[in-house]
């Protein structure tokens, strides 16, 4: 696998999740009947934050898998980083739109995200400069 197929492997999935998120938050929204909004409902709220949280973060990312393969960065690298991120925003996501308050899967996928983005952007740097 090229380093290129290896990112567009983890663009690939997070299209998957994204679909996943917003089937999930249409659901909610179904079921609490709520048109615009959360509606003052915490679960439509907890659907909104999850989908609107992976919007946040996952293009940032995927560039960055992408400028990683530009580059000419390994392909293991890349696996490696997409595949802790793909498991970290899944923990986060099960976390934050199971109950309210701040969970294990939250925590830890909030925490991996962030190093995730931090060593997917250092790496960026060094490679693009070495």
């Amino acid at each position: 696998m090229t380093a290129f197929e290896a990112a567009t492997l983890y663009s690939g999935l997070f299209c998957v999740m994204f679909i996943g998120l917003k089937l999930n938050a249409g659901r909610v929204r179904a079921s609490s009947k709520v048109d615009i909004g959360d509606g003052g409902n915490a679960e439509m709220e907890r659907a909104m934050r999850v989908q609107s949280n992976a919007v946040e973060d996952v293009p940032v990312v995927l560039i960055g898998l992408f400028g990683l393969a530009a580059v000419s960065a390994p392909v293991s690298l890349i696996h490696v980083f997409g595949a802790s991120f793909v498991a970290f925003r899944l923990l986060h996501a099960l976390g934050l739109g199971g109950a309210p308050g701040l969970g294990w899967g939250r925590v830890i996928g909030t925490i991996g995200t962030l190093l995730v983005g931090l060593g997917t952007g250092g790496s960026c740097i060094w490679f693009a400069l070495n």
